[in-house]
């Protein structure tokens, strides 16, 4: 899905004339600002590790100690909270961007709201695949390639560095939640066995 998103942004970028390329490597952050490029195989390593560790946190907390805690056997109740929470969660890159002047309030606004929403359709989807899978590692998964991806593959612009990313991280992510939905609901209507089955004979 990240292939159709990261084609949509380039195209819009050719047609506008601005188009630089789409280039490898990992972004070295300062307080303030990025202050490096790095294609080292340690910045991939951190990267990676990095990528696994906020993996195991947020899914965590957002797939696993929330859904328990608000303790309810109503799944769409339970996890379009959790992923409402999971998307503000992500509120911080835009904000971050209008901070260091990288966009302005009006791109950060419009940004929040674009992520946001792909961000709690994401959590919806990963909460789906946890759903029927009955644990927690096929959605991990899909997020760590999902947060690789994003982290590794940037689209330079003669203007910037991947300044439509939350475009193109919307594209792919309600892409693959449509898919995931599919899948969810096809699997529940012929009763499939799984997580459903055995959620629904407890009720």
């Amino acid at each position: 899905m990240f292939a159709i998103g990261y084609f949509v942004e380039i195209l819009i970028l050719m047609q506008n004339r601005t188009y630089a390329g789409i280039r490898f490597y990992v972004s070295a952050y300062a307080v303030d600002t990025n202050i490096a490029k790095q294609t080292s195989v340690l910045f991939m390593l951190i990267c990676i590790i990095g990528n696994f560790i906020n993996v195991l946190m947020e899914e965590g907390l957002f797939r696993g100690l929330f859904p328990r805690m608000l303790n309810s056997r109503r799944f769409w109740n339970v996890t379009s909270i959790c992923s409402l929470l999971f998307g503000v969660w992500h509120i911080v890159g835009p904000v971050r961007n209008y901070i260091d002047g990288q966009s302005s309030f009006q791109g950060m606004i419009a940004n929040a709201v674009m992520l946001i929403v792909s961000s709690t359709l994401v959590g919806l989807k990963l909460a789906m695949i946890t759903y029927m899978e009955g644990n927690l590692y096929m959605g991990m998964a899909d997020h760590f390639v999902n947060n690789t991806i994003v982290n590794l593959f940037h689209i330079e612009s003669t203007t910037g560095t991947d300044e439509m990313m939350f475009l193109r991280i919307t594209v792919a992510q309600t892409m693959s939640f449509l898919i995931v939905l599919f899948i969810f609901l096809e699997r529940k209507n012929h009763g499939k066995k799984g997580i459903i089955n055995k959620t629904e004979s407890r009720n």
